[in-house]
């Protein structure tokens, strides 16, 4: 293979079988980097169409899961490997892997998977920009990102990122959306620029870069930060020499990042499917939430192989999360929080919708954004996400309180905490 034969020359402290057999395909996060547009395109759809009736999921009822392989997936992975769907019922195929974001929304559009894990703001703008009708059904997990500097870089906070070089995963993505929000607070303007053009003091250049690619790029000073999910964090920690500069849960306390979705057409169609499909989730959820070690040497490639790194990554990813494992720079700043490194939890909370929904609009990113102008943050919440199903399956099964950020008296409610 040639692809980063290049970076692989200049460093030797990356896993050299990883980047060979294991990274994501760059033509497939090309189209990522494309203006957003594409995929109505594709389909021969305006954003004025109301559905795209013409494109459904198959009749029958087994389940077939699209992810891309980060611990963002992990509840759906959990949920076919542990049996979860198969006591409910429900047949369930191996999950697939798909190597890019654009092609797993091309992929749930298409008809081929009727449940995958999207970064929020994706159905955001499958929704209300091409009139796709996407429903989220539970949140994925809590917080699980980070970000990461290089070695070569003297940053002790967002401040010293002025004149740099950062990678985000995806435009519409709660990484964009929360890199940002701290870039503002320290008086940094987010930009993207093409190579060559210069970056002043005052700016921040953002890039779309496939998540496998960032820790090598970091390692060979193509870029100097980046922000992004686990276990792509950790692997920038272990193979690349990258410090954490902040995680994401310790600036939003206990955020959303993926949501569970499905094609609304077929949750009407199929309730009773619907409702087994998300018993299962829930139960993924809670057993995820207890038993993290275990899940994350089975989702690793020293186990099911569903996740590109070894166990010790996946499971640093996953578990590690202590204060003084990251004093230097201050990574975690909000302990009485009570977070994880990633958590696991079903209810997406109403808040949360509302404030992506008001900062979305207040994001850089490429593309047409014009219908996030008169987007009503209370209507979404209301319109995108369904609350049925996955309520019903919490009251069946619970155990999901437990996870950080319920309140027993009010666990359907909360007041978003940011402190950045």
């Amino acid at each position: 293979m040639k692809k980063h034969k290049s970076i692989q020359n200049e460093i030797s402290d990356i896993d050299q079988d990883y980047l060979q057999k294991y990274e994501m395909s760059r033509r497939d996060f090309m189209m990522d980097s494309l203006a957003m547009g594409g995929l109505a395109t594709m389909f021969g759809l305006s954003a004025s169409m109301p559905a795209w009736a013409d494109i459904q999921p198959p009749a029958d009822e087994v389940v077939r899961i699209g992810y891309l392989p980060i611990t963002d997936a992990t509840v759906l992975l959990v949920a076919h490997e542990k049996g979860f769907f198969a006591e409910e019922g429900l047949k369930s195929e191996k999950p697939t892997l798909i190597r890019g974001w654009s092609p797993l929304v091309e992929g749930f559009a298409a008809g081929k998977f009727n449940l995958v894990h999207f970064l929020k703001p994706i159905p955001i703008w499958m929704r209300y920009n091409n009139g796709f009708p996407v429903k989220i059904m539970s949140w994925a997990h809590l917080n699980g990102s980070g970000v990461v500097v290089g070695k070569h870089v003297k940053a002790d906070g967002f401040a010293d990122l002025g004149g740099k070089q950062v990678a985000v995963p995806y435009w519409y993505s709660m990484h964009n959306i929360v890199l940002q929000m701290a870039l503002r607070h320290v008086g940094l303007k987010p930009v993207i620029k093409g190579q060559g053009e210069t970056v002043a003091a005052d700016e921040v250049n953002l890039q779309i870069m496939p998540p496998p690619d960032m820790p090598p790029a970091l390692a060979a000073k193509k870029i100097d930060a980046f922000i992004v999910a686990e276990p792509f964090n950790a692997a920038g920690e272990l193979l690349a020499g990258g410090k954490m500069l902040r995680f994401t849960g310790d600036m939003w306390r206990n955020h959303p990042c993926c949501v569970v979705c499905m094609n609304e057409v077929q949750v009407n169609a199929n309730p009773e499917w619907t409702q087994k499909v998300m018993n299962a989730i829930v139960k993924a959820q809670i057993y995820a939430q207890q038993n993290k070690k275990e899940v994350a040497h089975m989702m690793s490639r020293d186990g099911k192989r569903y996740l590109p790194m070894k166990a010790n990554v996946v499971e640093r990813a996953m578990t590690l999360y202590g204060e003084e494992d990251y004093a230097t720079p201050d990574a975690i700043q909000n302990p009485e929080w009570g977070s994880g490194r990633i958590d696991f939890q079903p209810w997406p909370f109403p808040s949360a919708t509302k404030l992506i929904v008001n900062e979305l609009k207040h994001t850089l990113v490429s593309g047409d954004t014009t219908f996030l102008k008169e987007l009503d943050a209370d209507f979404v919440a209301k319109d995108l996400v369904d609350y049925r199903f996955v309520k019903a399956a919490m009251e069946k099964h619970p155990g999901w309180e437990n996870a950080p950020g319920f309140d027993a008296e009010n666990p359907f409610e909360r007041e978003e905490v940011v402190k950045i």
